[in-house]
């Protein structure tokens, strides 16, 4: 596997968690904001692996803070922008292999509608995401090529944690903080999940904390009543 990131040092300890497991992955530094970092990313999982059969879009970038107006260009490019570089050129590598898989990753910030958000740049951005896999559904009929989407909820990453972490027990509820958070490890597995199972193409699984993933019915209209 190809790990990328602008981190370096997390990219390569990424890269030696997987070899240690037993996996074989190179590392390439990318910024997804910048298309031609993208199209090198996809040029360099081709030249060292001799194909490309998945492709998960995981990166993000908003702050736990409310996001000052200047940086709404770059959530957006990062998170909505990214995904659709690399979607664009990872689409043409997976034909020449026959096939393949994208993942995208959402977030249910996305889906409530009414409130006040921290974060809108964010929320508009995971949004889109989910407009695109549904929109490439048709690939996996003509191309072998299915794109999914998991849209979680609160997520154990080292940030989320600290955040959690600086919350009083008393303010965490107010906040919305889940009680249990979903772990990376079971990130993976549904990330697995969506990458093999070749039943589903253009579908949108939701993972509400303490419940369990659940599919978006197929051309859901996202609503249950107009008033």
């Amino acid at each position: 596997m190809v790990v990328s990131d602008r981190n370096d040092d997390a990219g390569r300890e990424t890269c030696f968690h997987v070899e240690r497991a037993g996996g074989r992955a190179a590392y390439f530094h990318a910024d997804v904001r910048r298309e031609h970092d993208v199209r090198l990313l996809i040029e360099f999982a081709e030249r060292t692996f001799g194909n490309l059969s998945v492709l998960v879009n995981n990166a993000s970038g908003p702050e736990f803070d409310p996001d000052p107006l200047e940086l709404w260009p770059d959530v957006v490019a990062t998170d909505l922008l990214g995904p659709m570089y690399a979607s664009r050129h990872a689409i043409p590598a997976m034909r020449r292999s026959g096939g393949g898989a994208v993942v995208n990753i959402s977030s249910t910030s996305a889906l409530g509608y009414g409130g006040n958000s921290p974060w809108p740049a964010y929320d508009a951005a995971k949004g889109g995401i989910l407009r695109l896999t549904t929109g490439l559904a048709w690939l996996g009929e003509k191309d072998h090529i299915r794109v999914n989407c998991l849209v979680p909820d609160w997520v154990a990453s080292p940030q989320v944690v600290a955040y959690v972490n600086s919350l009083a027990p008393e303010e965490r509820a107010p906040r919305g903080v889940p009680e249990r958070l979903i772990t990376p490890d079971e990130i993976a597995g549904e990330v697995f999940r969506l990458a093999t199972d070749e039943t589903l193409a253009g579908r949108v699984m939701v993972w509400w904390c303490g419940q369990p993933p659940r599919l978006i019915p197929w051309k859901d209209r996202g609503y249950e009543r107009l008033e």
